[in-house]
């Protein structure tokens, strides 16, 4: 007499069969604020080959819960009362992010945000966990002393760990014990966009060099992190005009700064504006300035885009993938953080060499398509989901069969 076989197949070969559902977890994200995070939290959302479906999920600087789609992905920003140390007080957070887990088959966790931290414990052991660790918390020793236990539980959770750069793992006091599953994804963008403009950004970029012939751009929130008032001192020594991209809490100490070293009537401060006006400035100017001072600044996409437009760069030499990205001497000049001769003597360097600015600008275009294109980021992390699915399905099998 035949006896029927039954097949069972783990949930995650099941998964792996039909369009994959990420839930992509972080503090904010556009419109209420643009930055590196959200950045390539959008960049990993965008249509791919794969079909993956992605979904986002955040808080608001402060407001009421909204749902929306951006660039064709669905948003969910959660109610916040307001930010202390700079995380949204979103007490609806763990609730909404519980519920969402159980419509997607892997949960990106983008840190740091330590209220997903607290959570985690909470989420279903069998739910596949990603880290994405874009940078530790720098500064207050007491709150990352506070929050260590539930980071250490995270990591330990988690079946990946995502970093953009080595140096992460190197200078991280969390990473270093759970290296083996970390997985290094540079970040990575629309390369061919930054590199090309339309025909009204090439007017808007030469009005702009016929005003400013010898401009200085620099991109970034208003923060102490970023080293703008180091630029502002440089200034002094520099033949040329300063524009700062951007909006943050120091723009009127920025401002303060100018007025006592004497810069202000060459410095600009252009606030938030398009992506299509930023090209438009890369196109324009000589040198690309990122002199940023801490560990907070772990990778830079702003350098990319520069370097994606033939702009040379000059930055700092952070324990981070800063200077990795734009090396010394081949796509930047690299000077030591707060030294603002040095600062000054770089730019000045690029400014009056013609020859050098143009090797260091198409060195950096090169360099940002052959390793920093966004499909190649892409490909990398849907790589990753792969890889998880994989070892979760292993998992599922062993634990139903009882074979090691």
């Amino acid at each position: 007499m035949a006896t029927g076989l039954v097949i069972r197949i783990p949930r995650f070969l099941r998964a792996m069969s039909a369009a994959l559902k990420v839930l992509h977890s972080y503090k904010v994200y556009r419109p209420d604020v643009d930055g590196g995070i959200p950045f390539a939290m959008a960049t990993l959302s965008r249509p791919s080959p794969a079909g993956t479906q992605n979904e986002i999920l955040v808080a608001r600087l402060l407001g009421m819960a909204r749902k929306f789609e951006l660039d064709g992905v669905p948003v969910r920003a959660v109610s916040s009362l307001g930010n202390l140390f700079s995380t949204p007080i979103a007490p609806g957070y763990p609730f909404t992010l519980m519920d969402r887990v159980k419509s997607n088959d892997i949960l990106v966790h983008h840190a740091p945000f330590p209220i997903v931290d607290v959570t985690i414990p909470y989420l279903p052991r069998e739910k596949p966990l990603i880290v994405f660790w874009h940078a530790d918390i720098v500064g207050r020793a007491l709150l990352k002393k506070l929050l260590s236990p539930s980071i250490v539980r995270t990591l330990a959770r988690a079946d990946k760990i995502v970093v953009a750069d080595q140096s992460t793992i190197d200078g991280s006091p969390f990473l270093p014990p759970f290296a083996e599953k970390c997985a290094i994804v540079p970040y990575g963008i629309d390369i061919n966009y930054w590199a090309t403009c339309t025909a009204e950004e090439q007017a808007e970029a030469e009005r702009l060099r016929h005003k400013h012939p010898r401009m200085i751009i620099a991109t970034g929130r208003l923060v102490s992190y970023k080293g703008f008032d180091v630029l502002l001192e440089a200034l002094r020594h520099i033949d040329g005009h300063v524009v700062f991209i951007g909006e943050g809490p120091l723009r009127e100490d920025l401002q303060k700064v100018a007025n006592e070293t004497g810069v202000a009537e060459r410095v600009t401060f252009a606030g938030r504006v398009s992506a299509g006006h930023i090209k438009a400035y890369l196109h324009a100017a000589k040198v690309f300035a990122f002199p940023s001072v801490t560990r907070a600044e772990a990778f830079g996409i702003v350098q990319l885009e520069a370097m994606a437009a033939g702009l040379p760069i000059v930055n700092t030499s952070l324990t981070t993938a800063v200077p990795h990205i734009a090396r010394h001497d081949q796509e930047a000049l690299t000077v030591k953080p707060h030294d603002s001769r040095g600062l000054a003597e770089a730019i000045s360097r690029i400014l009056d060499d013609a020859a050098l600015a143009q090797r260091l600008g198409e060195a950096g275009k090169a360099r940002a398509r052959s390793e920093y294109s966004q499909e190649r980021y892409v490909s990398r992390m849907e790589e990753v989901y792969e890889d998880v699915l994989r070892q979760k399905s292993r998992n599922s099998m062993q634990d139903e069969t009882g074979c090691p």
